[in-house]
């Protein structure tokens, strides 16, 4: 069973800046694209970044472009979202999922509970 914990969310002013974790249980972290999701309440859910098994390709949203920066180090189980000169509207609850390789296309596998992020202007 795999495990995901998000941690590192928080209050911040605009402008500011905050770095997620996200920690994945077992050996075979490797075998995973990974991604960030966030949904605020009363909307849907939506696709913020995402970043290859290997770390070699990443993807964004428009709305981050510029600003987050997904990164993983497989050593330590652990993907990141680097998230600068945050805005009132990125305020919601920041998910981190994983995407086995070998059903990529068909959906993440896994997700983790959250971690809020609340950004006042």
């Amino acid at each position: 069973q795999v495990q995901l914990v998000e941690s590192g969310g928080g209050l911040v002013q605009a402008g500011g800046s905050l770095r997620l974790f996200c920690a994945a249980s077992g050996r075979t972290f490797s075998s995973y694209a990974m991604g960030w999701f966030r949904q605020a309440p009363g909307k849907e859910r939506e696709f913020v970044a995402a970043i290859s098994a290997s770390g070699g390709r990443t993807y964004y949203a428009d709305s981050v472009k510029g600003r987050f920066t997904i990164s993983r180090d497989n050593a330590k189980n652990t993907v990141y979202l680097q998230m600068n000169s945050l805005k009132p509207e990125d305020t919601a609850v920041y998910y981190c999922a994983a995407d086995h390789i070998m059903t990529m296309g068909h959906g993440y596998d896994y997700w983790g509970q959250g971690t809020q992020v609340t950004v006042s202007s």
